[in-house]
């Protein structure tokens, strides 16, 4: 039985199948596509996707019957989001403290003169839209004398250069126009050098005088204390479709956001063709009072239908008769909410965006709904957390490069971001009370609890000082056998 099973049973391997997909296109393309679903302009995007090699069947790819046009509408969805997640994080950035005080003061004036909350604004709008990008550290005297600039370079102006899965170099590609022709600066930065390289649009290196744009650059770039790298690469998630690179929040959501323009569009399409209709008899028709013409209907706000008038001998038929479809808002609305879910999933929640998902639910169901955004929100914030520091670190060191003193590194860098959704302040004061009057928190826990980053530790201990002196409660020194027995000595 075992020698019939044996050979009755055959498993032939499988053939080796190559399956070829067709990339449409590259990264600093992708970044470009998802730059214009930011712009949210609508004609941009019908320009776009009839550049682009997709399926005729995208709605932004789709052309109009002759005679039949639709009217294409953007809801403007991705800028909103974009928008609310940079304002909530950038709202919430309270600075950076150093441990060395010096150092601390140079940063405080740097980022004084740099405005940093406008640059990590911008930061984060961006890498949210490409996905990646990185800060550039420079100086120009013409600007400022001793302080260094800060700039973030999005990623569709950036290259990355890999050595065993590590970045070594950040190349920075800059784009001239003089006398009608392309020129591209590039900008190597590296540990410990700058290189500068002018190229025209063969790949043709050129000397950096050869354009007024490039000629005040003197030699082909500056060296420097190779443990200083003057850029910082900010790189949000992992692309899949491209390595090395970041992912944006668009990825994956570009049809969707097509999805729900259609929606939308098809639904104002609905309202105008559903538009009250007139059926006018020819005699009531309204006429130019000098020549005596019909005055053709206006397409949008005054289409009629004209009928022949009523020849009975009465005439009383000659009326003007109106009816009005029947729209099924139930079955668009549907459809819109279904779309717009698809959207936001994964990215940010509804109630975000100010989208009333339930009248009536309690603060805490608010807060729960708030879920996602805050899974989005400590994703960015991570990201900062490891960056912030980085920048504190190669600006300082760059100050010290340019003003030719002896390099020291920050230590004890502490980023520090505020709370966000968090609990109503009645609520806090009766979760901490209950804890406070069970045993099981202190004073200063309770305190540190309520008020958390919104305080400073000072105030903290002085409002720990007040409550304890409004309670009765004495603050008394620790003493000592030794001291109990001298006290017992002299009759103290």
């Amino acid at each position: 039985m075992r020698e019939k099973i044996r050979h009755f049973l055959r498993v032939d391997t499988g053939n080796n199948q190559q399956i070829m997909i067709k990339q449409r296109l590259d990264y600093f393309g992708n970044a470009a596509k998802n730059r214009i679903w930011y712009r949210g302009d609508s004609q941009e995007l019908s320009d776009l996707y009839s550049q682009l090699d997709v399926l005729n069947t995208v709605f932004w790819k789709a052309t109009n019957t002759k005679g039949m046009e639709i009217r294409k509408i953007h809801t403007g969805l991705p800028k909103l989001i974009v928008k609310s997640l940079t304002n909530i994080i950038i709202g919430d950035y309270n600075g950076v403290e150093i441990e060395q005080p010096t150092l601390n003061d140079i940063w405080e004036d740097i980022s004084k003169e740099n405005k940093i909350d406008k640059i990590l604004k911008q930061c984060i709008k961006d890498i949210l839209i490409v996905g990646d990008g990185a800060f550039k550290i420079s100086f120009d005297k013409s600007i400022s004398e001793k302080t260094p600039i800060i700039e973030f370079i999005s990623g569709e102006n950036v290259d990355f250069i890999y050595k065993r899965g590590r970045i070594t170099e950040v190349v920075f590609t800059t784009e001239y126009f003089h006398n009608q022709k392309m020129y591209i600066f590039k900008e190597h930065y590296g540990y410990g050098y700058i290189k500068y390289e002018l190229l025209n649009e063969n790949s043709k290196k050129l000397p950096l005088n050869f354009i007024p744009q490039t000629s005040w650059i003197k030699g082909e770039g500056v060296s420097f204390e190779k443990t200083v790298l003057l850029a910082i690469p900010v790189i949000f998630g992992d692309s899949e479709q491209y390595p090395g690179r970041g992912e944006s929040i668009f990825d994956g959501k570009t049809d969707s956001f097509d999805a729900l323009d259609e929606a939308w569009s098809q639904w104002m399409d609905a309202l105008r063709a559903g538009r009250t209709k007139q059926y006018i008899p020819d005699c009531l028709i309204p006429r130019n009072p000098d020549t005596g013409e019909i005055i053709k209907p206006n397409a949008f706000d005054n289409r009629y239908i004209a009928v022949g008038n009523d020849m009975s001998q009465s005439g009383n038929g000659n009326k003007i008769y109106t009816e009005q479809s029947a729209i099924p808002h139930d079955s668009y609305l549907s459809t819109y909410v279904t779309a717009l879910d698809l959207c936001l999933q994964g990215i940010i929640s509804p109630s975000t965006l100010g989208i009333d998902v339930k009248k009536l639910d309690n603060a805490e169901a608010q807060r729960e709904k708030e879920k996602t955004t805050l899974y989005t929100r400590g994703n960015i914030i991570e990201l900062l957390n490891e960056i912030i520091p980085e920048i504190v670190i190669s600006t300082v060191c760059g100050y010290q490069v340019w003003n030719k003193q002896k390099i020291e590194k920050p230590t004890g860098i502490t980023v520090k971001f505020g709370e966000y959704a968090n609990p109503s302040f009645e609520s806090q004061i009766e979760t901490i009370s209950k804890g406070k009057t069970s045993g099981i928190m202190s004073i200063e826990a309770s305190i540190d609890e309520l008020y958390g980053d919104s305080k400073d530790n000072d105030w903290k201990e002085k409002e720990v000082a007040r409550i304890k002196a409004e309670q009765g409660i004495a603050t008394v020194e620790e003493t000592s056998v030794v001291d109990d027995m001298e006290l017992t000595l002299t009759g103290d």
